[in-house]
């Protein structure tokens, strides 16, 4: 049948099973925005305030379901300002698909009314980029840009159409996509039987479990594993909730603010097992000393994740979900009793301790992780709030905490909470954010109030930039250049005037009945939590210095 490229884009959509997307419209879009008109029944929009948000959104979907997360933006500053949520999703392995216009055909490359070249923009930050100058080429684009956002690691894709295409006709015919198989061709033989065999002759095992193991679905494998090996388990930031942190062998994140048992053990340990993580610098530390006692397993989709931060002894280049299949279909059971006893007993005396007299991150954290049961989904900012939320709630399912890894992002975590509950309105979604995220895109609140998604803004109001201020005392002489947020704005009143409803707590025996109230409300709630501006992220590892460098607020008073 011939359609307009309007169409075929809408077809398209309705092709790879989306049913939401992101964005804000303008001139260049204005067709398919009016195509979406005509099918709002079947794939719902929601429009958010900034097209930042919404980018974050459909990260935040991608994140919470698995599957591919679509916004769609205008020419010019709007596709610009998807730009930063492209690269989020680009380090955090995200599976997104941004859709942008640009002005016609016969006026690209003029420095036409908000013209960019959006896909050269973007090269660096996608899995690849498109502009389609041609209706007979937009299907096929479409088509392989989802294909390529799922294909081994998943990422971004960018599509950019000249607004003629969207105008033009073409001949459409539907097809039905096709399954995406895991990639196993790279699995090597000899690597898993050499990689058995070190894991035979162990005696101090640690598995280490990054992002790779959530994308991949592999948390039943995982535990399987966990369980044959007889090993303790640490995991970054990206890995949270793949292995259960409520079961015994999990001894916390691994890194600058990771525990002290994990730090300490993967610093001792003969043998490293890494299961889909990518050693960032905030989990290594120094690189020349980072397990220097062991032999490396590497499992990674990734080949160029191979050696590139850490040198390993073996790889396995190959979904992380397959690998641990063969592993446990192979290997026989382990037994390392002396150095599982050494390991609990070094966490049952190095237990993660804060501040129990005034309110304080971690104290609401754990009540929010007492109130929603462990069960909620988990979004944050970036920054100390970040750092709380993955040591004081107990993850215990995969794609529960979504907070942005590899970029760092501030202001990220409000949009991709509303992209996150749009997908799962059964689940209580809670945002953790601090002061000065908060301001980045608050304009976020109307999105949620407007669209009536219930999500909950935590904000740890500490009046300061928490976490760079952290740094300004212990590395910076207590220089603090610019960290001090010393305004009156009242968050509460914003809120509220965005048509959100508003709480303050400045108690401890304030935090249990509004945490409870806010997930009932039904409604887009704001806790503004006041926190002392001096509070800080303990353990630490110093910035390029070793693991077992690891410091505490105890080390820190004794003059360590």
């Amino acid at each position: 049948m011939q359609l307009t490229g309007s169409e075929i884009v809408i077809e398209c959509l309705k092709e790879q099973g989306v049913d939401t997307v992101f964005g804000y419209p303008g001139g260049a879009i204005l067709n398919i925005y009016d195509e979406l008109y005509r099918h709002q029944d079947e794939i719902h929009h929601i429009l958010t305030s900034h097209e930042q948000g919404a980018a974050h959104a459909a990260d935040g979907y991608a994140r919470s379901t698995g599957k591919v997360g679509v916004c769609m933006a205008t020419s010019g500053p709007g596709a610009t300002n998807l730009v930063t949520g492209i690269a989020t999703a680009y380090l955090d392995s995200v599976p997104l698909v941004a859709i942008t216009c640009n002005v016609g055909l016969p006026l690209l490359g003029k420095d036409s009314f908000q013209e960019i070249d959006i896909a050269g923009v973007t090269m660096p930050i996608t899995k690849h980029s498109f502009i389609v100058k041609s209706v007979e080429d937009l299907a096929p684009t479409l088509r392989r840009a989802f294909k390529i956002a799922m294909t081994g690691r998943p990422g971004p894709v960018l599509v950019d159409i000249v607004k003629n295409v969207t105008s033009d006709e073409t001949e459409y015919k539907r097809e039905v996509p096709k399954l995406i198989p895991r990639s196993t061709e790279k699995i090597e033989t000899d690597s898993v039987e050499e990689a058995l065999k070190l894991l035979q002759k162990a005696k101090k095992p640690v598995i280490f479990v990054g992002g790779g193991a959530v994308i991949s679905g592999a948390n039943k494998e995982l535990y399987d594993f966990v369980q044959k090996a007889d090993a303790p388990v640490t995991d970054s930031l990206m890995g949270k909730g793949a292995y259960p942190g409520t079961d015994s062998r999990y001894i916390g994140m691994l890194g600058m603010h990771g525990t002290k048992t994990a730090n300490l053990s993967v610093a001792e340990c003969d043998l490293l097992i890494v299961i889909g993580a990518r050693f960032s610098d905030r989990v290594v530390g120094n690189a020349a000393t980072f397990a220097k006692n062991a032999k490396i397993i590497q499992i990674d989709v990734d080949e160029a994740e191979i050696n590139k931060n850490i040198m390993v002894d073996i790889s396995l280049i190959g979904d992380v979900k397959s690998v641990l299949d063969i592993f446990n279909g192979r290997l026989e059971q382990l037994y390392h009793k002396e150095w599982m006893d050494k390991v609990m007993a070094r966490k049952d005396a190095l237990p993660l301790n804060y501040n129990q007299e005034n309110l304080t991150g971690p104290y609401i954290i754990e009540k929010l992780d007492e109130v929603t049961n462990g069960e909620a989904i988990v979004v944050t900012e970036v920054g100390q709030h970040q750092m709380w939320a993955a040591q004081y709630y107990k993850y215990t399912e995969p794609r529960t905490l979504i907070t942005s890894g590899g970029l760092g992002t501030m202001g990220y975590g409000l949009g991709a909470a509303i992209g996150a509950k749009s997908a799962h309105p059964e689940k209580t979604v809670v945002n953790i954010a601090g002061d000065g995220c908060f301001r980045m895109n608050m304009n976020e609140i109307a999105t949620a109030a407007r669209n009536n998604i219930p999500v909950v803004e935590i904000v740890f109001n500490n009046h300061v930039l928490g976490m760079v201020r952290q740094w300004q005392t212990l590395f910076y002489g207590k220089r603090y250049s610019h960290t001090i947020l010393n305004d009156s704005v009242d968050f509460v009143k914003v809120a509220e005037a965005m048509g959100a409803k508003g709480y303050r707590i400045t108690k401890k025996e304030e935090v249990e009945p509004v945490l409870k109230e806010a997930i009932a409300a039904g409604v887009p709630v704001l806790i503004d939590c006041i926190i002392d501006s001096d509070d800080k992220v303990f353990p630490m590892v110093p910035p390029g210095k070793s693991l077992d460098d690891v410091f505490d607020e105890k080390d820190l008073k004794s003059g360590r």
